[in-house]
């Protein structure tokens, strides 16, 4: 493996203190936009608090505690944010204290998804640890008596540079709170060139806890007198409760009770189920096993994946009822082209299948909440649990926890309002717990998608048409277009071909979607980077040469990455039979993939070779593992995964009929990304579209055949 080169009111402020103890306490109030706050003086509480919100802590002893703004799932953020904030703070991030934000307006946005949580607070944390150091080297100034351009901070704590006296933080924490709280847009940020901290490799803060087993994920949590419970929702998506055997389950040993809960009409929401409260989650899960429901099916009983694709195919010779673009003549082009292809592809519904299934903690009582779990939309999955308990927002205490994985799943909250809904019969903690099972069932899936394209080259072998019937999935089983169901208008190749069009139909379905690690274009990448290979062997060049010449030579930062990937996989050596190398570029990566496929069609691919955009590393360590599980991430979705639906359930339960990458079939990695610089942002999902197209376009090289849908697992890979 190569390595990268390289407004608070007084009231929930006191409730944060109580949760997070005592000390100087530093932070800006913050709007709902994340922006920072205006200039303001200090103002001190007991034990010397400085107000309000609290990024950093700073108690009389030393001890420094940093607060990680956002949720973790895995993504490195309760390390790489708090890792911001040292780096201007001038202190040893070794013997600080990280702890988990707990949710609170003041904090704004503590939301992760779409690998924002960096880009967005990058800024923000960088002003609140030089607010802190310029505070802290005023208090000492004051102390000595001696101009503040004399003064330095270094490692926790301010230097005098004339006489070398220094003064530690924790000494400086009381003075400090009484020091007026500079405008953080007016503090000096540090010159980039003299970071010590961001840009170099850093354990995970949780890594102890992590292969310590210690209690750290949601599903870890034990409360005293906590109940545990289980939600039942009808295996036909939509489905109604009509009875349940509820006298014999509430018999059942350790079971506490047994309830009908009715929920609504959006399928990404509380839905339709039975609960079961027991003394423990053994308990709760038996009883489900002779739990007896009698349903109404509903209407999705009719839905199935082979009805899908039957309407698709049906729909693709029809004009599409959504013109997205349409540039030049595409039917007159194709008439004219040297070379015409058609080809459909076709990508299915998958799950998120986390580690960890979701869960959730409740406990109201007089009339307050507190709630337990991880989720991606901290605000979000507060009102949720509000809703469902039927008590105020401003009523709900929120702890975040670390999530143990989630790539989108945990932006839906649908089991936070079901826990909430549960708990409400009880005046102890509740904790929900999902099955695998459930979680297959309950999950918001990524979108299947069907794409009939034509295109067109000329007798030089340049691309001259595009043309593409885009058939997906309206949003709560309608024919409306959802969030993530859309083919954006300017999407690749929309800017470099003559004549091109793109139209799109929505198909209704019963399953609820969201959001899937880079959703969207995680998807449909796979579909415009194969059929460009298409077109490219139809004109006779290869695959690097036809993209660069689409590209052009001011094709910018995709043309620079294609040259990047090109040199570093050794593009077009001599390869034996049945070995073969594809090339892909999407969004800020390029790939090139070797594969080897066997007589029998047995496949392996041998390495990936990626290439990325620079931007500003905040951790290396993280930044790696994140492209690493990109990678992986994207071909063992490509590869395996696949949500069938037939009457109106699905077949796939658990992890033995839905398959995931195993350890022994990950490929060799050679991760070249450039040298620090340019904007900070996330890196957890820009490297996940490029892999499905580049292992299918090295497939072809290796045996001829084109692979259209996936997962790969169901192609037909044998030698021709």
């Amino acid at each position: 493996m190569n390595t990268i080169h390289s407004d608070l009111d007084r009231r929930s402020f006191l409730r944060v203190i109580a949760l997070t103890g005592g000390g100087f306490a530093l932070g800006f109030g913050i709007s709902s936009s994340g922006a920072a706050p205006a200039a303001g003086s200090s103002s001190t509480a007991a034990a010397g608090e400085f107000v309000p919100n609290p990024f950093i802590r700073i108690t009389p002893d030393g001890v420094i505690t940093l607060m990680a703004k956002n949720p973790e799932i895995g993504q490195g953020v309760k390390t790489s944010l708090p890792m911001i904030i040292a780096e201007e703070m001038e202190v040893d991030f070794k013997k600080v204290v990280v702890e988990q934000a707990p949710w609170t307006p003041a904090m704004g946005l503590q939301y992760v998804g779409g690998s924002q949580s960096v880009g967005s607070n990058y800024n923000l944390m960088r002003q609140a640890g030089a607010t802190a150091r310029e505070m802290m080297i005023a208090a000492a100034a004051d102390t000595w008596k001696v101009p503040v351009t004399e003064c330095k901070a270094e490692l926790g704590k301010v230097i005098h540079t004339p006489t070398n006296r220094s003064l530690d933080y924790g000494k400086l924490a009381a003075k400090a709170a009484t020091m007026p709280v500079p405008d953080p847009k007016s503090v000096p940020l540090k010159d980039p060139k003299s970071f010590k901290l961001i840009g170099t490799w850093v354990p995970g803060v949780d890594n102890l806890k992590i292969v310590t087993g210690q209690p750290l994920f949601g599903i870890d949590l034990k409360l005293p007198g906590m109940l545990y419970a289980i939600y039942q929702k009808c295996p036909v998506f939509g489905g109604k409760v009509v009875s349940a055997n509820l006298d014999k389950i509430k018999k059942l040993p350790g079971v506490k009770d047994a309830f009908i809960i009715k929920g609504g009409s959006d399928p990404r929401g509380l839905r339709d189920g039975v609960a079961i409260v027991a003394e423990n989650t053994w308990a709760a899960f038996s009883a489900r096993k002779q739990l007896e429901v009698v349903w109404n099916e509903g209407d999705a009983v009719g839905q199935s994946s082979e009805g899908y694709a039957e309407e698709a195919k049906k729909i693709s010779k029809q004009p599409g009822v959504t013109l997205l673009k349409n540039v030049g003549d595409v039917d007159a082009a194709l008439t004219s082209a040297a070379k015409t292809i058609e080809a459909a592809y076709s990508y299915p519904f998958i799950a998120h299948a986390p580690l960890e299934p979701p869960n959730c903690t409740v406990h109201l009582k007089d009339g307050k909440m507190e709630v337990w779990c991880c989720t991606q939309m901290v605000r979000e999955a507060a009102g949720t649990a509000a809703g469902a308990g039927k008590v105020k927002p401003e009523d709900v205490t929120f702890h975040v926890l670390r999530g143990g994985g989630s790539f989108g799943r945990r932006i839906n909250n649908n089991f936070v309002g079901e826990a909430a809904a549960i708990a409400k019969n009880f005046d102890v903690p509740v904790k929900l717990t999902w099955s695998r099972e459930d979680e297959m069932h309950g999950d918001v899936s990524r979108a299947g998608g069907f794409h009939f394209l034509r295109g067109g080259v000329d007798a030089s072998g340049n691309i001259t048409a595009w043309h593409n019937h885009f058939v997906s999935f309206g949003t709560n089983n309608t024919k409306s277009p959802g969030e993530f169901a859309g083919l954006p208008p300017e999407e690749f190749p929309a800017k470099l071909v003559p004549n091109f069009k793109a139209e799109m139909t929505l198909l209704s379905t019963c399953l609820p979607m969201g959001a899937w690690r880079e959703p969207g274009i995680g998807a449909y990448s796979f579909v415009f980077q194969s059929f460009v290979d298409e077109l490219a062997f139809a004109a006779g060049k290869d695959p690097l040469e036809f993209r660069l010449n689409m590209l052009g030579p001011k094709g910018g930062e995709a043309r620079g990455l294609l040259e990047r990937v090109a040199k570093l996989s050794g593009w077009g050596k001599k390869l034996p039979k049945g070995k073969g190398m594809g090339i892909s570029v999407v969004a800020s990566s390029a790939q090139v993939a070797e594969v080897t496929v066997s007589k029998d069609g047995n496949v392996k691919v041998d390495k990936i070779t990626v290439a990325g955009t620079g931007r500003t590393y905040i951790n290396l360590s993280g930044a790696e593992a994140q492209v690493q599980g990109s990678v992986l991430d994207g071909l063992s979705a490509s590869w395996f995964q696949d949500l069938t639906l037939a009457n109106g359930r699905l077949k796939q339960t658990n992890f033995h009929n839905y398959r995931l990458l195993r350890m022994n079939e990950a490929p060799e990695l050679d991760i070249q990304l450039p040298p620090s610089g340019g904007g900070a942002s996330g890196m957890g999902e820009p490297y996940l579209p490029a892999t499905a197209a580049a292992v299918c376009n090295a497939i072809f090289a290796a045996t001829g055949k084109r692979v259209r849908n996936l997962p790969i697992v169901d192609a037909d890979l044998s030698w021709t």
